[in-house]
């Protein structure tokens, strides 16, 4: 049976559905029509995730080994073959399950300043509105008390934001020259160089340029709420379109009107306070995955004017 060649591991909230959308288009590479199909996070286990939204979040997860083989049933001639499961960084088995299953498999991870990260994934759960608590600083309060719940990764804040030891497992079980890691900035910033490198990494033809028009999975807070939540959520008229309309056409068309109502809205702000607490409970880590990954990460250590004044 075939089995992905790469997968991308994340991080959350760090660009992967673009890049999951830019590497789809390549006519060399196969991306599983299921974007994350959380198969070594999860391999024979029951899903228990408890939180507000979870079981939607995690609908297209797959535990058994044989539905996870069948993703990659139709791959005909292409040569990398992938998906993109950013639970994978995080989760404490996934590392292990992949290298038995998949001992050559190349791995990609773009990481993202983990202060915007959390606060991404705060906006995320906002905007579907699953997150309960429209304070920033109180929902991080509540984080312990989540992760105790058993609620699902992407409310773990600030937690999941410690790279260090993810990264590391991975670094431990892998040959480097097997991971790729690249900064969020410099995939937002310039994205045809970097997939340029993803090609090359690959060993696909790097002259291939994917249309990067479209923004993705973007943490902002709706024009019309009721309008996202009919796209987001389930519910009688989204299963009926899903019985009539083709996935690949349905979703293109949900993903255009998610954009258009979130274009043009003005992101909230994070606190100068929260942002200073938060950049400082991270440094330490930061300071040792870039030496770990060995890329300059002294950006993310950087406070604006405003924290430095009150810290003063």
């Amino acid at each position: 049976m075939t089995m992905p060649n790469f997968l991308v591991i994340g991080a959350p909230k760090a660009g992967t559905s673009a890049l999951y959308s830019y590497l789809q288009q390549h006519p060399q590479i196969f991306m599983s029509a299921v974007k994350e199909p959380h198969f070594f996070s999860f391999e024979n286990e029951e899903i228990k995730a408890k939180g507000p939204g979870d079981i939607e979040r995690l609908a297209g997860t797959v535990t058994r080994l044989e539905d996870y083989q069948k993703l990659f049933e139709s791959v005909s001639d292409e040569i990398a073959i992938g998906e993109a499961s950013t639970t994978y960084l995080s989760s404490d088995k996934a590392a292990g399950r992949i290298k038995y299953h998949l001992p050559q498999v190349k791995l990609i991870a773009i990481l993202r300043n983990p202060v915007d990260a959390a606060y991404a994934s705060f906006l995320h759960l906002r905007r579907d509105g699953d997150e309960p608590i429209n304070d920033f600083a109180l929902a991080l309060q509540q984080e312990e008390e989540r992760i105790a719940k058993k609620w699902e990764g992407i409310w773990n804040y600030k937690n999941r934001g410690f790279y260090y030891q993810q990264v590391k497992r991975y670094f431990d079980i892998f040959n480097r020259e097997q991971i790729r890691i690249y900064r969020y900035e410099d995939f937002k910033s310039e994205p045809a160089k970097i997939l340029q490198d993803i090609f090359a990494f690959l060993e696909v033809d790097q002259s291939f340029t994917p249309d990067m028009s479209e923004k993705y999975n973007v943490s902002a807070m709706p024009k019309n709420q009721a309008l996202n939540r009919l796209l987001v959520k389930p519910n009688p008229f989204k299963s009926t379109i899903n019985l009539i309309l083709p996935q690949d056409f349905r979703s293109q068309i949900a993903t255009k009107i998610k954009s258009w109502n979130l274009s043009q809205y003005q992101k909230p702000q994070m606190s100068p306070e929260i942002r200073q607490q938060l950049t400082w409970g991270y440094r330490e880590d930061i300071l040792q995955l870039q030496d770990l990954i060995e890329q300059d990460l002294s950006s993310w250590l950087e406070l604006p004017e405003a924290s430095l004044k009150k810290a003063s």
